[in-house]
């Protein structure tokens, strides 16, 4: 019988070697030999906080359309986003890519990306992972993980137990649609209801940790925050309301970015789905003291004041 190499079984270890030499210069941190390491902050009682995410269909989007330099940005910023509203600071994220065939400069425009993500984030890249699986991905399809991890005193943790009647809502745009809803998107697309532009469909999401950190150099006190993801509005911002109170949103309080009114003006998607599939031009949404949200909205490019903390019956997001 004659000999089998891995590769010919669809795993070529030689690309495997010439990416892990690409995204060399690009991991940081100690290294224990299998795993990274990175001190922690000296602190009173910290909270080490962690949270993972993918990008979704957004990859299939992107691969049809040509556009996949977007997606370690997205990747990091589907983590870290969710890793703010807890009130921590990030301090390192992991990446996962799986593909049916490795093609390393395909592989290391990603990894670019997620480096400078982590960069702005103010986190490390402190390593990932990188498989090859022929059978279980066609070839040219890929998916990505990522991990993040974060920490926060005890003390300054955000959340419901915080939130009070009359606080402010103040909302950040959303830089598109950021990374959910795309197998709607891709349907879409497939009908001719919206243009395959990649410019307009596959736009990054936002990164919200720099705003958080401008926010507390400015003094601003938040009591919570939702990162509006999956289930739109109605379903991430009652999640940091405590029972007998609910968000009361305002539509038309801030403007609607070129993606989400694309979606919108197709007519071919009814308005509930519109507002629990995607962020609906809002990315990050803050609760703050009333009296705080002036100089919210004045420090953060994209901020609006848009509804206020009323109350109601749990579970409840109110959209007039």
């Amino acid at each position: 019988m004659s000999e089998m190499r891995y590769r010919d079984a669809g795993v070529d270890l030689d690309a495997a070697r010439v990416h892990t030499a690409n995204i060399a210069g690009l991991v940081h941190g100690g290294t224990a030999g299998f795993a990274g390491a990175i001190p922690l902050p000296v602190m009173r009682e910290p909270m080490l906080v962690a949270c993972t995410d993918g990008v979704g269909t957004k990859v299939l989007l992107a691969r049809e359309l040509g556009r996949i330099s977007g997606l370690g940005q997205d990747l990091v910023a589907m983590s870290v986003n969710d890793l703010i509203c807890s009130g921590a600071t990030p301090l390192a994220f992991l990446d996962y890519l799986a593909v049916g065939k490795l093609d390393p400069g395909e592989a290391k425009e990603i990894v670019d990306g997620v480096a400078a993500a982590c960069k702005a984030s103010g986190c490390l890249l402190l390593g990932g992972e990188t498989a090859e699986m022929p059978g279980l991905y066609q070839p040219g399809h890929f998916d990505l993980a990522g991990f993040a991890t974060g920490v926060v005193e005890r003390s300054e943790m955000l959340g419901p137990h915080l939130v009070r009647q009359g606080d402010a809502i103040v909302g950040i745009e959303s830089s598109g649609i950021h990374s959910n809803g795309f197998s709607l998107v891709r349907r879409l697309v497939e009908d001719g209801a919206l243009p395959p532009d990649p410019d307009l469909l596959l736009e990054p999401t936002r990164l919200y940790p720099v705003d958080m950190v401008a926010l507390k150099a400015a003094g601003v006190e938040v009591h919570a925050a939702a990162h509006i993801t999956g289930g739109g509005l109605p379903e991430n911002l009652p999640r940091i309301f405590p029972d007998g109170l609910n968000p009361r949103i305002h539509t038309g309080s801030w403007p609607m970015n070129s993606a989400v009114q694309a979606i919108i003006d197709s007519g071919r998607v009814p308005e509930d789905d519109l507002w629990n599939t995607f962020n609906m031009g809002l990315g990050l949404c803050l609760v703050l003291p009333a009296d705080q949200a002036a100089r919210a909205v004045a420090t953060i490019e994209g901020a609006h004041l848009v509804g206020e903390v009323a109350a109601g019956d749990p579970g409840l997001c109110l959209i007039d």
